[in-house]
C-alpha cells in the first residue's frame, strides 16, 4: 500500500503541534477526518514535528521533535497545514 505524508496541525487546550502524518496515498482512511475519526485511535503519530506550548504569560515556546505521540482525546481541533 502506497503511503504519503500530510503536513497538519494539531491543537491541544495548551500546545500547538505542527508535524506529518503519515496516511495511505488513496482509498479507506486516506483522509485527514477519517483518520482521525477511526474508533480506536488512541494516538496521533507525527514526524518531524514542532511543539509550541501556550505559556500563562501569553508567550509561546517551541521544540522541534522527530517523532511525537499526542493523544488523540486531546485534539480540540485538526486541519492540513496550507
Amino acid at each position: 500500500m502506497e503511503k504519503r505524508n500530510l503536513r497538519v496541525v494539531l491543537e491541544t487546550d495548551r500546545h500547538r503541534i505542527v508535524g506529518e502524518l503519515t496516511l495511505p496515498a488513496e482509498g479507506y482512511r486516506s483522509r485527514l477526518s477519517d483518520y482521525l475519526n477511526q474508533g480506536e485511535l488512541d494516538f496521533v503519530a507525527l514526524t518531524n514535528a514542532t511543539v509550541i506550548e501556550q505559556l500563562e504569560s501569553g508567550a509561546t515556546d517551541a521544540t522541534e521533535h522527530e517523532f511525537v505521540a499526542v493523544g488523540s482525546r486531546h485534539v480540540i481541533l485538526a486541519y492540513p497545514d496550507a
